[in-house]
Parts: C-alpha cells; structure tokens; sequence
C-alpha cells in the first residue's frame, strides 16, 4: 500500500463532533471527486469516483447522514493498467439534490459550477481543517518520503488553486502551485511543511511515521558526512606520507641523512620505518615524543630542501 493511502485510510476513519466539520470535510471531497449530473428526465444527480474504498464508504455515510438523500454504491473493476478497484458513490435525481449541491459550496449564485470555496464552509478553523482534509482524501497525494518529500493535490481551475493555496496559508504554510500534463498542481515540498500540514488534517499517525524517517534519513546522511570525512582525512593522510617519503629518499640519495642535523635525520628515518602513519602517530613514535606541530616543521623543512635538490636537476627516477 502507497503512503498516500496509508494516509487516506487514516483520514477516512476519522469521527467528527460537529456537524459543521462533517459538512466541511464533505464538501472538499466532493469538490475533488464529485461530477454534478443533468439530466432531462431524472433531474439534477452526483456522482463521486475514488479508487480508496474507505473513502467511498466514508463519502456514501456523510451524504446519507447528513442530506437523507438515496445514494448508491458500486464497484467497478478496470480492465487496463493497474487492473484495480474503482468505487462509484452516486446520488440520483431527487428533490434533495439542490440542498445538498448548496451546501457543500458547489454551487454559486444560481450556477452549477463555484470557482472557489465557499467561505460559508470555511469560517472556523476547525472547519478549514476538516476541508482540507477532505480535499486531500479526493485528490490528495504523498511520494513515498524515504525517496523524496512532495505532498500535492491536484486543482480543476485555477480560480480554485488559488483559492485552495490561501486556505492552507492559513496555518503558516506556503504551497506553492504549477502544471503538469495541463493539470494543475498545489504543492508543497519542504519535509517540515508536509509534516504541518499533515498535522493541520489530523494524520497522526502518518505524521509519526513521516518524522521517524526523516529521523533514519539524517541520521543515515550524517553517518554518511562522517565516513566521507574520515575517507577524505585518510587520503590526505596517506598522500601526505607519500609525498614526505618521496622527498626523504631523494634527499637520502642525492644529499644523504647523514648531512641533516639530528632532529631532521630523526624524523626522516622515522617516516621511512613508518611510511604510512599520520603524523601524531609519527611523533609519538619519536624518542623522545615530539608534538605533531613539531613534526610538520622538521618535514616542511625537509621539503624545502627537496625542492633546492629538484630545482638544481636532480629527480626522484635517478
């Protein structure tokens, strides 16, 4: 199952003290999933489709519970792609139908069609909950977020994104809105905002899960900071120990140890016995122990005189 249902399934059993936040939540579904119906004979219908069959059985119960209209439900089983369940929650021509299309802000000012939400709907705060809820149970979606974090729900105008975006800024979040295959989109992309805004529809436990990896996530990226440092000091390192053995077998060759006052002959003796330590294990191996900052003077010395033996001509291959 997809995080995004996870999430509905949660949304979907949820109950309600106020029949104000029933409407609500109702009226976003609807507004996603819903068709208005006209016919010439049967009169004005409605028409929900949803592919979550906790979805369908919630919208069939609000709409029986709060309208007391005959509504239908029935499956169907696609014959393409996914192959998966599709659940149709229909309210037939009947005199109750208007009250309800009213109600549930679909309509406006004698039309079939409103632009925007109501703002009858949303007045309270635990209403503009309860409709965001909604709207994310019909058209809402969540990447899986130990991929990616991007939660958006799909507009139908966008008269209506727009008016979806303020809704949700009302909790201090900042969708923002774009197109894809002439759809447009309300998203937000930022772990901390879904995360809100998971809070604001009531998905608890969802939102647990989410922080639990995003937890697993960075503790696994600082692991991974951690490893690559230590693999980046440890090259350096062992670079460092090349180069400075490099140039010891060149001043031994061409100048010779014995030529070294006693405190460089010591340490280049010492990195040729341990070519591959570090230098603070370079020093502690000195008799008697020397700093690691007195260790990196003696090779800056010993490289300066390196460089006096190449510029003169003398290579490392002779």
């Amino acid at each position: 199952m997809s995080f995004s249902n996870e999430i509905k399934n949660e949304l979907a059993h949820m109950e309600h003290d106020k029949k104000c936040c029933e409407i609500a939540e109702l009226a976003g579904l609807v507004r996603m999933d819903g068709t208005i119906l006209i016919g010439s004979r049967k009169g004005i219908g409605l028409e929900l489709v949803t592919e979550n069959a906790a979805v369908a059985r919630k919208a069939f119960k609000g709409l029986k519970k709060l309208f007391q209209v005959e509504t239908e439900i029935t499956v169907q089983r696609r014959t393409r792609l996914k192959k998966n369940n599709v659940y149709l929650v229909r309210v037939p021509g009947q005199p109750k139908v208007m009250e309800l299309l009213d109600t549930l802000g679909l309509t406006r000012d004698g039309l079939m069609y409103n632009p925007e939400i109501s703002d009858a709907l949303v007045k309270k705060e635990c209403c503009k909950r309860s409709y965001l809820r909604g709207v994310f149970l019909g058209a809402g979606s969540l990447s899986d977020p130990m991929n990616s974090y991007h939660l958006e729900i799909v507009a139908n105008s966008e008269e209506y994104a727009g008016s979806l975006v303020k809704l949700i800024e009302n909790f201090g979040l900042h969708p923002k809105i774009s197109s894809r295959k002439n759809v447009l989109l309300v998203y937000l992309k930022e772990s901390e905002q879904i995360a809100d805004f998971l809070n604001v529809i009531g998905a608890h436990q969802a939102l647990l899960e989410l922080e639990n990896i995003r937890i697993q996530k960075e503790v696994r990226n600082q692991v991974n900071r951690l490893v690559n440092c230590e693999s980046a000091n440890m090259n350096k390192t062992i670079d460092a120990a090349v180069r400075q053995k490099n140039n010891i077998e060149l001043i031994k060759k061409h100048y010779g140890l014995e030529q070294l006052n006693e405190g460089l002959r010591a340490v280049a003796e010492a990195r040729l016995n341990y070519p591959e330590i570090s230098l603070k294990e370079l020093g502690s191996v000195m008799d008697p122990p020397l700093g690691k900052s007195g260790i990196n003077h003696r090779m800056r010395k010993l490289e300066e005189l390196a460089d006096e033996l190449r510029a003169k001509g003398y290579t490392d291959e002779e």
